[in-house]
C-alpha cells in the first residue's frame, strides 16, 4: 500500500488548493472516491435484478399490472442511466491512470477542485462546460 493510499484513505481528508494540483494523494482519493461510486451503483443494480426476478408476478387487476410495468420500465431506465455512468466512472479511472485525470479536455487547463469533488467524471471545467452548454442551446433552437 502506498503512502498516498494510506493518506488519502485518511478519515476526513479533502483535497485542497494548498496542496499541489493532482498530487498522488488527490489522485489516489478521486480514485477511491471513484470506484466507492462504482460499487454503490454495482450493488443497487445486483438489487434491482434480484428484485426484478421476484418481482414477476402476473397482477388479476390492470391497473395493478400497468403501475408494475411503469415501475418495471422506470427502473430499466435508471439501470441504463447508470450503466452509462459507469461506462464514464471507468474513463476517470482511465484517466487517473494515464495523468489526465483533472484537466479541462477542451483547454487542457485544471478543473476546479469543489467540480471533481462534486462530480469526479467531470472532462471540462464549469468556464468549458458552460460554453459547451451554450453551443447546445444555439444548435438546438435551430
Amino acid at each position: 500500500m502506498t503512502t498516498a493510499t494510506i493518506l488519502a484513505g485518511t478519515p476526513g481528508y479533502r483535497p485542497s488548493e494548498e496542496e499541489a494540483f493532482m498530487n498522488e494523494r488527490q489522485l489516489e482519493y478521486f480514485k477511491q472516491k471513484l470506484n466507492a461510486w462504482r460499487e454503490d451503483i454495482l450493488r443497487e443494480s445486483r438489487e434491482t435484478l434480484s428484485h426484478l426476478q421476484k418481482e414477476t408476478e402476473n397482477h388479476p387487476d390492470v391497473a395493478d399490472r400497468a403501475s408494475s410495468e411503469t415501475d418495471r420500465s422506470l427502473e430499466l431506465r435508471t439501470r441504463d442511466r447508470q450503466r452509462k455512468l459507469i461506462s464514464k466512472i471507468d474513463e476517470a479511472i482511465r484517466r487517473i491512470d494515464e495523468g489526465s485525470y483533472g484537466y479541462c479536455e477542451e483547454t487542457g487547463e485544471p478543473i476546479n477542485l469543489a467540480r471533481l469533488e462534486a462530480r469526479p467524471i467531470a472532462t471540462l471545467s464549469l468556464e468549458a462546460q458552460e460554453r459547451h452548454e451554450r453551443r447546445e442551446r444555439v444548435h438546438r433552437d435551430d
